[in-house]
C-alpha cells in the first residue's frame, strides 16, 4: 500500500498548477527609432509653361521665398504663363535616394553627394517619365538658387520642372 501512496502523492505533486512553469520573459524593449541623416530638403514643381490660357485646374503657390518664380521662368524660357501643376518637399538623404514626386508621371530621383564648397548640396539628378529616364546630371543646388529642367512638350507649352532647395 505504501507503493501506491507514494505514487499518488507524486502523481499530485506532477498535475499542481503552477509548478514547473517558467516565468514570463519581460517584454522586449521597442527599439529606437533611427532616422536617416539628410543633407536638406528641397522643393520640386512640376509647372506647365504656355503662351495660352492656364489649364484652370491648379491654385498651387510657390514657397513664400520664391514668389517670383514666374518672373525667374520667364528670364529662361519663352512663355508668358506659368502653372504649378504639381509639388513635393523632400529630405534629400546621405545614404539613400530621394523622390520629389509632384506628379504621378514626371519625377525627379535626387542622390546626395555631399555638402559642396561654398554652400548647398551636390547632387546627382534622374529626371523620369514612367519607367524612363529622361535626363541624367550632376549639379550643386544652392539656397535662393532654384534649378530649371526643361521637360518634354505637353499640350500647346512645356513641362518643366523645378528644384528648390530649402
Amino acid at each position: 500500500m505504501r507503493a501506491l501512496f507514494s505514487s499518488a502523492a507524486l502523481l499530485l505533486f506532477l498535475v499542481t498548477p503552477g509548478m514547473g512553469q517558467e516565468e514570463a520573459a519581460p517584454a522586449p524593449k521597442p527599439l529606437p527609432v533611427v532616422k536617416p541623416a539628410t543633407d536638406g530638403k528641397v522643393w520640386g514643381a512640376l509647372v506647365y509653361a504656355t503662351n495660352g490660357p492656364a489649364t484652370g485646374g491648379s491654385n498651387l503657390k510657390p514657397p513664400a521665398d520664391l514668389t517670383d518664380l514666374p518672373d525667374r521662368l520667364g528670364k529662361v524660357f519663352p512663355y508668358s504663363r506659368y502653372e504649378i501643376l504639381g509639388q513635393h518637399l523632400q529630405d534629400v538623404f546621405r545614404e539613400y535616394e530621394s523622390w520629389v514626386v509632384p506628379s504621378k508621371d514626371l519625377f525627379l530621383k535626387v542622390d546626395s553627394k555631399g555638402p559642396a564648397t561654398g554652400g548647398g548640396i551636390n547632387l546627382h539628378l534622374q529626371f523620369w517619365r514612367d519607367q524612363q529616364v529622361l535626363v541624367k546630371t550632376d549639379a550643386v543646388l544652392r539656397a535662393g538658387s532654384p534649378l530649371f529642367i526643361s521637360g518634354p512638350k505637353w499640350r500647346e507649352g512645356q513641362l518643366i520642372f523645378v528644384l528648390v532647395l530649402q
